[in-house]
């Protein structure tokens, strides 16, 4: 697979075999099926879809129904493309395990998440302006400023940083490293911070 897909835990901390910390964040990549298998002969490429089975129905053996009402039972539905000798390892009902991770612990990946939406935001917050004087008169405080240019009747020129929504924006960070996978309770333990806040979705690829 080009990717794997997890859920985001949330950030700890472990220790390296020399001893040292490590902060890390955790990633549950269990609880994802095959919900549909897509082959070049008819759909012109090789990939398969999986779906996150919802909590109320983990545990439970898979049933050819779900796909029928699939918000219903899964969470977060996507497409994975694979390669297409690989195409008969899946097939539509079959659990992802640890085993099909394409992964090795050390390697470099990048992660792609959704960073946490934080609304409507000033220009300090958004653009890390410093802002004006906050006393002695002055009334320019947290504003943007001036925002004209010396065009003809004043333009704007396209880009000019507002103040606007912030976050809920598609973020890859490249460059982190793999430090251990936990087979056993089906964790991936990036190291740094990834995007996104608790229990969001992510893709890690290489």
């Amino acid at each position: 697979m080009e990717k794997i897909l997890g859920k985001k835990i949330g950030m700890s901390q472990i220790f390296d075999e020399q001893g040292n910390v490590v902060p890390v964040t955790v990633v549950d990549v269990n609880n994802w099926i095959v919900t549909q298998v897509k082959t070049p002969k008819v759909d012109g490429y090789a990939a398969i879809q999986t779906g996150l089975v919802r909590d109320r129905y983990i545990g439970q053996p898979f049933n050819a129904e779900w796909l029928q009402k699939k918000e219903k039972h899964f969470l977060h539905l996507k497409e994975v493309k694979v390669n297409e000798t690989d195409l008969e390892n899946y097939n539509v009902g079959k659990t992802l395990t640890m085993e099909t991770v394409p992964f090795n612990e050390g390697d470099e990946v990048a992660v792609i998440g959704t960073s946490r939406g934080l609304g409507f935001q000033g220009v300090v917050k958004r653009h890390g302006f410093a802002g004006g004087p906050g006393a002695h008169g002055s009334k320019f405080h947290r504003r943007p400023g001036s925002a004209s240019h010396m065009r003809s009747q004043g333009e704007v020129i396209k880009g000019k940083r507002y103040p606007g929504h912030m976050g809920a924006d598609q973020v890859t960070v490249e460059g982190l490293k793999l430090v251990r996978f936990d087979r056993t309770a089906g964790y991936v333990f990036i190291k740094g911070a990834i995007p996104g806040k608790k229990d969001s979705l992510v893709a890690i690829k290489k």
